[in-house]
């Protein structure tokens, strides 16, 4: 039995099933790099879904990190930090917003947008009490919380767990008209992913997101985006919604915001909208913690310095053209979609299952995971070099031979 084994066995044993991982125990990392139990090296081609934008053991966030673990790391919000303020001022300035709330998980965040936004529907719009809707759009992911759950159109996620949370109306993803029509006089916001990651990195049709944020603002409802796994760079822009010069009323922030090193989340939003929170209405234990705002404030220097942005731009078009090459040479795969460092590759269904290459992959040293049944998503960091890049393409190439 391998060293690995063991841990297996021992996981099987004592860890609740809610994961199907694959059978890879890791022990440490670094850069793109990630190295098992047994010492064996694989490229990280997902990066904690866009946790790990920065990689692993990034030397500016592991020193951030660092210098704040021994000073203070918590105070809770009964009291001040002198790392809380700062770490406002400059998430708010990147979004160009004037005010945040931060949280923990991306689940949490979106929680916490949900209730502000029906408090808003009610103070400021003038909804009638309870009868706030927020439309979601089918394929959707935004956590796994009860009320999250509710509006999901995944029956592995919602079965089992309700009954359901009321006010959600679900349309087609990236359909204009649909979210028009959909609209009433009740409707206080539309909860969105610029691209659908869960769902397989499905991209909406060009002009999708003028379209929201004209519909939006023609209608009084808040436009909501959700860009957990999408924004802090992973498109090759800060914010997916940047690339249609968009800017949405309230966003949804995590994952890359705790730099791969603890869950940092946030809700960033205009005061008009963040406002209508009084104290003891909501709140975190955790939430703004000093080691959280030490290092989200040290991964907006690193995104404010754009250079991230700027390596993803350029390193995105190598990875489109190396899978669009590997496409053309192998019948494995039917459709590729991609947006800067960030790819859903559909398997052909006449072929292996998404899990069967994903068992491939890592066998070849590459590590990525199947959603779906028959799509492998593949984020790797944005720090990842040229050779890096190069290798894992060519290990794609041999997992789909």
């Amino acid at each position: 039995m391998t060293f690995s084994q063991g841990f297996l066995d021992t996981e099987a044993t004592h860890l609740a099933h809610n994961y199907a991982p694959l059978p890879v125990v890791l022990a440490r990392g670094e850069g793109s790099w990630v190295y098992d139990v047994d010492n064996r090296a694989y490229l990280d081609f997902l990066a904690g879904y866009s946790a790990l934008n920065f990689g692993h053991q990034n030397p500016r966030l592991i020193a951030a990190a660092r210098h704040q673990l021994e000073t203070l790391t918590l105070t809770s919000r009964a009291f001040r930090s002198d790392r809380l303020a700062p770490y406002a001022e400059a998430l708010t300035s990147l979004c160009g917003k004037e005010s945040m709330l931060p949280m923990n998980t991306g689940a949490e965040a979106v929680e916490t947008a949900i209730k502000i936004a029906r408090k808003w529907g009610y103070v400021r719009k003038g909804v009638g009490p309870d009868r706030a809707k927020i439309i979601v759009s089918d394929g959707n992911f935004h956590g796994r919380t009860t009320t999250i759950v509710s509006f999901s159109s995944d029956d592995g996620a919602r079965d089992g767990f309700g009954p359901y949370t009321p006010g959600f109306v679900s349309i087609p993803f990236g359909n204009a008209a649909a979210l028009e029509a959909a609209i009433d006089d009740d409707t206080v916001a539309f909860l969105l992913e610029p691209i659908q990651g869960e769902a397989g990195v499905i991209l909406p049709p060009d002009g999708w997101l003028r379209d929201v944020r004209r519909i939006c603002s023609d209608s009084n409802v808040l436009m909501v985006a959700d860009e957990i796994q999408s924004g802090l760079g992973r498109t090759g822009a800060t914010f997916a919604c940047d690339l249609e010069e968009v800017t949405p009323d309230i966003y949804i922030l995590g994952k890359a915001l705790g730099g791969g090193i603890l869950p940092v989340s946030a809700v960033v939003a205009d005061w008009d909208i963040m406002g209508v929170l009084s104290p003891g209405q909501h709140g975190s234990t955790f939430g703004g913690n000093p080691l959280a705002a030490a290092v989200g404030l040290e991964v907006v220097k690193m995104l404010n310095e754009g250079e991230i942005q700027a390596r993803t731009v350029e390193l995105g078009t190598i990875f489109a053209d190396g899978l669009a090459s590997i496409a053309a040479e192998s019948q494995a795969i039917a459709d590729i979609r991609i947006r800067g460092l960030w790819a859903g590759v559909d398997i052909a269904a006449v072929g292996p299952t998404g899990k069967e290459v994903a068992t491939r992959l890592a066998s070849n040293g590459v590590l990525a995971k199947e959603t779906h049944g028959q799509t492998i998503r593949f984020s790797p960091p944005l720090t990842i070099s040229r050779i890096d890049l190069a290798l894992g393409l060519e290990r794609i190439a041999q997992s789909l031979d």
